[in-house]
């Protein structure tokens, strides 16, 4: 009796655990640049005298789907996005780097450029604006100043935004949303990837999230019948284990 409560409960671990996964599938929808995570689940031995026949299932993140999302024209000369599989890295509150697709950036107050509340890293360090200043990036990473007088007045080129290419397994998903150095990635290239001339940006566009809303939807309800599925079983050998319990004692 136990074997079936414990594969259903195994079951119903699964479906909670891949239901969470397309939920924050579904939460960054809207998110740009944002990878929809894959999900996935492995079987694993139990070591045992008394469990021979046991399996139990573990979750794992294989990795991200890398499929383009959708171009969005903005118009906005602070948003780009990057080709092919190309990254820009931003600098994280323990002066280590991540990096991300996401192509939103924005000027604090001290004029810093910014992505998703982290500092955007240029080819020599962090992008400073002058006060009162415009920007525009040119298709090669290149940011140049320039202050809107009639006519402008041209501040000249002020940094360089650095774009990666990292190769198969580089990056793993972090829990902050942004993409960090795997270990495969540190024995490769060390503590940062190096800045790659062959990654373009395209100013005035956003890249969408690749999240399909339909069919996150459509996974999520069928994770929630696979989840009431598992439980009914879980039940149904309870009220099984119940009448058993019963006949024996009025034997």
């Amino acid at each position: 009796m136990d074997h079936v409560i414990y594969t259903a409960m195994g079951g119903a671990r699964h479906s909670m655990e891949n239901q969470a996964v397309v939920a924050n599938n579904l939460a960054n929808a809207s998110t740009p640049g944002f990878k929809a995570q894959l999900s996935a689940m492995r079987a694993v031995p139990i070591n045992g005298e008394t469990l021979p026949t046991r399996t139990l299932t573990v979750a794992s993140t294989p990795g991200s789907d890398q499929r383009q999302g959708t171009m969005n024209h903005t118009g906005r000369p602070m948003d780009v996005a990057l080709s092919d599989n190309g990254y820009l890295a931003v600098q994280l509150e323990d002066g280590t780097q991540a990096y991300t697709r996401n192509g939103n950036i924005e000027r604090n107050a001290d004029g810093m450029l910014m992505v998703q509340g982290r500092l955007l890293m240029g080819d020599n360090g962090a992008i400073e604006v002058p006060p009162q200043a415009e920007i525009s990036i040119a298709n090669n990473g290149i940011v140049t100043a320039h202050v809107p007088t009639d006519p402008p007045k041209m501040l000249g080129q002020i940094g360089r935004l650095k774009m990666v290419k990292p190769e198969q397994n580089d990056l793993v998903r972090g829990d902050d949303g942004l993409f960090h150095l795997s270990p495969q990635g540190t024995a490769r290239v060390g503590e940062t990837l190096p800045a790659d001339d062959n990654v373009k940006v395209l100013a005035g566009v956003l890249e969408g999230s690749n999240v399909n809303p339909a069919e996150a939807m459509v996974d999520m309800i069928a994770n929630a019948r696979r989840f009431e599925m598992q439980m009914k079983v879980i039940h149904s050998a309870d009220d099984n284990a119940q009448r058993a319990n019963q006949l024996l004692s009025m034997s």
